[in-house]
């Protein structure tokens, strides 16, 4: 009997461990940013670019939810362009590339304080996959000023992509701008 009681013991810690580890890798909010209205002729709505709305709190992270082998995460448009919905040039060369490129942001916490910078990421949706190359941060710890356009801070789960790579997953143009997928490192 001593001995089922030790091991019953042992499997109890070793659960409550492993729900504490579980719980500790949640990602939380980290603050809120409150809106401000962008001056006339800022705030570039090119591919259906929110601004941010005076007054309005927006949710800020310093983390993403962890990284898998089919990691959850929505899609979305931008442009890497000059003159772009991107704002300036990329965070990981500090240029600016082609809509015909796949490449992508990622959040603030998938972005990794720039090391997964030119690496090369999968994503997978429609039945189909691509790589894209990541060169900037979909920052979700700021926003609603110059620096990022007047945008709101980015979710936390946000592959932010070009036109490349919503055409390589075969989505026809007039559904691109929020898509559920999954991504992982190449």
């Amino acid at each position: 009997m001593d001995t089922f009681r030790a091991s019953f013991i042992v499997l109890l810690v070793l659960l409550a461990t492993h729900c504490i580890e579980v719980k500790a890798q949640t990602c939380r909010p980290s603050g809120n940013i409150r809106g401000i209205k962008p001056p006339p002729g800022q705030c570039n709505q090119e591919n259906d670019s929110d601004c941010c709305v005076q007054g309005k709190l927006y949710t800020t992270y310093t983390c993403s939810p962890s990284v898998s082998s089919i990691t959850k995460a929505t899609l979305t448009l931008n442009s890497f362009q000059k003159g772009g919905d991107g704002g300036g040039p990329s965070e990981c060369d500090n240029h600016y590339h082609s809509d015909d490129t796949p490449v992508v942001a990622l959040s603030t916490g998938w972005y990794s304080g720039g090391g997964r910078c030119h690496n090369n990421i999968v994503v997978s949706a429609n039945g189909r996959s691509v790589q894209a190359m990541v060169v900037d941060e979909c920052d979700s710890t700021m926003g609603c000023d110059e620096d990022h356009d007047y945008q709101p801070p980015c979710p936390n789960n946000i592959v932010d992509a070009s036109k490349a790579v919503w055409k390589a997953l075969g989505v026809p143009e007039d559904s691109w701008g929020e898509l559920d997928i999954t991504w992982s490192d190449a």
